[in-house]
């Protein structure tokens, strides 16, 4: 396995995970256009990717313009390797490395993905859309949820 940051000729990879996966899926993968994967990775924050004999099996994306994790999927079939425990980590040590202002993300309830945040130490903060689940991560909660 080969952790790295995501550029830009990894968009179409990138793509092909986001659309595998199980939950949390898009109702049209035209919602998230390349362009708005480049802006993420170029612009708003940076990406992370987890190779597997080079192919893209996961990949993490944060923005510190939104401060928010705007995604972080593991294909599957590689779920329960710690490959999106790995990615999150990284993540979040470089996005607090880049601002202490609290993060924020959303996800289905009652998924696998609720249920990683949880343990990952995130705080429930209410609904956001329509009927996701809201968590926050504040610099200092982070910091004790890496000792």
């Amino acid at each position: 396995m080969i952790f790295r940051e995501a550029t830009i000729a990894d968009i179409p990879q990138i793509q092909v995970v986001r659309n595998a996966v199980k939950e949390n899926m898009l109702s049209d993968p035209a919602l998230v256009p390349d362009s708005d994967v480049e802006d993420y990775i170029i612009r708003r924050g940076k990406g992370w990717v987890c190779e597997v004999n080079d192919v893209i099996v996961a990949f993490a994306i944060v923005s510190v313009t939104d401060n928010n994790v705007w995604a972080l999927f593991v294909q599957p079939g590689f779920d329960k390797m710690g490959i999106g425990k790995r990615l999150h980590d990284d993540m979040m040590d470089w996005y607090f490395s880049q601002t202490e202002k609290t993060i924020w993300l959303s996800t289905s309830p009652g998924t696998r993905a609720e249920t990683f945040y949880r343990k990952a130490g995130w705080k429930e903060t209410g609904l956001y859309g329509k009927g996701e689940i809201k968590f926050e991560m504040h610099a200092a909660d982070w910091v004790i949820t890496r000792m």
